[in-house]
């Protein structure tokens, strides 16, 4: 039986990592749900996406070299989704908000939907650092 993969493992300690800083950020911001519950919300400190994406792209990088297609690959990805999360989830999530603020000024009986967040630079930027530490120690830890 072989051993999990590194790349795995990099992605496992990233997503715990993030969720656990998530976590103890919105508890010092006395915004926190249950830990149940603040693991699938979206948005918040640090990016989870992020932080995820780079610590895997930081393996490749580490084990394959940039020259790899394989980083090229993880590159695309980690811009494509550093991208969704500040431009796009967080242009919805705020028009999310304006829609549940003016369903509610109204009066209105349409249900307030889920308004997802997305992310700010710093919340991404603060995910892609905590990505490539986790990639960097989960490498030397697995030569």
């Amino acid at each position: 039986m072989s051993a999990i993969s590194p790349y795995l493992i990099a992605l496992i300690a990233a997503l715990l990592a993030a969720h656990i800083i998530k976590y103890i950020v919105a508890l010092l911001h006395s915004t926190a749900e249950d830990f149940w519950h603040q693991l699938f919300t979206s948005g918040g400190m640090p990016s989870s996406h992020a932080a995820t994406t780079l610590s895997v792209t930081t393996m490749i990088a580490l084990r394959d070299g940039i020259s790899s297609g394989l980083f090229g690959l993880a590159a695309v990805l980690v811009l494509i989704v550093c991208y969704d999360a500040v431009k796009v989830r967080r242009s919805s999530g705020e028009q999310g908000e304006a829609i549940k603020q003016l369903i509610k000024e109204t009066g209105s009986t349409v249900r307030i939907p889920r308004a997802a967040k997305g992310h700010t630079p710093v919340e991404v930027a603060v995910g892609v650092l905590l990505g490539v530490v986790i990639g960097y120690v989960v490498y030397i830890a697995t030569i």
